[in-house]
């Protein structure tokens, strides 16, 4: 038993993949699933996709892999975080589509809680903002619309979950309902100080705490898989949410160490050591992992669209087949236009956390076309980043290093996209050998607890440089268009 499988629940498709005892990766099997969008603004996934493309890619990896049940020693997880089911703590069954951690539904009552100044408290608490990307408001909003479901939570009668607990529900045939500290962290409802959840917030919500799952370690045994699913019992033993898993996939242990990954949407972490550090510039402060009851904290940059402007540009416009055509469409691209894509499609992240705006093309000429929207559509990506990482360090001014970037994700896999990047920024920008960072990270933290993997610091000797990207624009060039950048954002923001 040397294999660990490693699962990987996105926003737009579920994988699992196989890594050996020297972890490096097997076997691969990844599905997509749909994606329903019942109003604007709304984003939902049926339950039943989550868990049958994850259950059916794990079968598939195995196989892939050549291996046997008795050969996986145990399984790691990493989740798209902040996405809400509820569900019967009988039947398994949710009582409401899962609400995606894109959906701005509960936009206005996050501008109440603004309003009444209970912002103040949720900051102190959590690390958070009052917005609708966490899952607070989304459960909420799940237990006023569904017909009784309060009054059954305060029955013990239903859970709530992010999708790892949904998951290992459902892998562990209902035995298990627990999460771990980083997607607790992501809820709204967890102290990130005291290491609970807090009372106070879920009364302010309305929210029975009978509802929660227990909250463990990203290291830690969180329950047996049905022994008939694989064929033997299998131990889940590593559990963080997307971001932090690629933070540790990254080797990011040390305080001043940043990742940024390109997914769906875009996430940058900055490891602050045992310091939760809070932002004056409006990033978010979160548990990167924690080990041994120990938590190491975060600053986070969120953007909510990256790798999903490449669909939009594919399956909205329709000017693409495949997100590969991107790359060769911009590098074609007039470069005397300047066309500026805000994608603001779900609101603004970081550092604008703004649920209401929407996006907006700027620079349109008669001679505007495909090769312009995706060079637009990539340099969106950076425009954005480089908001995010000149906030953090605003809040992080201590280290006084020269920045470097470690990337991962998807959309690293462009070189042009990278090299826009690191112009844009000013910085070098990192590309590991292995971008599956976050499956890895979830493997490092389920191998390391079955006594395969080293620890952190032989995981670190282990992390691999593939190339860097060095700036190459100009300083002038660098002004104008991040100029043209800010100016396209504020538009956006008072429309």
């Amino acid at each position: 038993m040397t294999y660990i499988l490693a699962i990987d629940q996105g926003t737009t498709s579920s994988r699992a993949i196989v890594f050996d005892a020297a972890m490096q990766r097997v076997a691969v099997a990844q599905e997509e699933f749909p994606q329903h969008f019942p109003q604007s603004g709304w984003v939902e996934h049926d339950a039943g996709d989550l868990w049958s493309t994850t259950a059916g890619t794990c079968r598939a990896a195995i196989e892939k892999a050549g291996l046997g049940p008795e050969d996986i020693a145990a399984i790691g997880i990493t989740n798209q975080r902040e996405t809400t089911l509820v569900w019967d703590r009988k039947t398994g069954q949710p009582i409401h589509r899962a609400i995606v951690w894109q959906d701005r539904r509960t936009a206005a009552y996050c501008r109440e809680l603004r309003e009444a100044g209970q912002d103040v408290l949720i900051t102190e608490r959590t690390g958070l903002l009052a917005d609708p990307y966490f899952s607070g408001t989304k459960l909420k909003w799940i237990l006023d619309h569904v017909d009784g479901a309060r009054v059954r939570a305060r029955r013990g009668e239903l859970a709530f979950g992010t999708v790892d607990s949904y998951l290992i529900w459902k892998l562990t045939g209902g035995a298990a309902h627990v999460t771990d500290a980083t997607n607790a962290a992501r809820t709204m409802l967890y102290d990130i100080h005291k290491g609970r959840w807090s009372r106070t917030i879920c009364e302010l919500f309305d929210i029975p705490m009978e509802m929660l799952p227990e909250v463990k370690d990203c290291a830690a045994d969180f329950g047996m898989t049905r022994p008939d699913l694989f064929g033997r019992p299998i131990p889940i033993l590593g559990v963080a949410g997307d971001q932090q898993a690629a933070t540790v996939g990254q080797a990011c242990f040390k305080p001043g160490m940043m990742k940024s990954t390109y997914g769906t949407g875009c996430f940058a972490l900055l490891n602050t050591g045992d310091k939760a550090v809070t932002s004056k510039n409006r990033l978010l402060t979160t548990i990167a992992y924690q080990l041994d009851g120990t938590p190491t904290y975060a600053l986070e940059g969120s953007i909510f669209v990256a790798g999903a402007v490449v669909q939009w540009l594919r399956d909205g416009l329709k000017i693409i087949r495949e997100a590969g055509e991107t790359q060769p469409l911009a590098e074609r691209a007039d470069p005397g236009q300047s066309v500026v894509l805000v994608p603001a499609f779900v609101g603004l992240g970081a550092p604008y956390w703004n649920a209401e705006c929407r996006g907006a093309v700027f620079g349109l000429t008669r001679g505007t076309g495909p090769e312009e929207m995706a060079r637009a559509a990539l340099e969106s990506v950076g425009y954005q980043t480089r908001d995010l990482l000149e906030a953090m360090q605003a809040d992080w001014a201590a280290t006084g290093a020269e920045p470097t970037l470690r990337v991962d994700g998807g959309m690293t896999a462009s070189d042009w996209t990278m090299q826009f990047l690191a112009d844009i920024i000013g910085a070098k920008v990192d590309r590991p050998v292995m971008v599956e960072t976050t499956a890895l990270g979830a493997a490092w933290l389920a191998g390391q607890r079955a006594g395969i993997y080293p620890d952190q610091a032989g995981f670190a000797a282990n992390w691999a440089l593939e190339r860097t990207f060095e700036p190459q624009m100009s300083a002038e060039e660098r002004r104008i268009k991040y100029e043209a950048w800010k100016r396209a954002v504020a538009a956006v923001l008072t429309f």
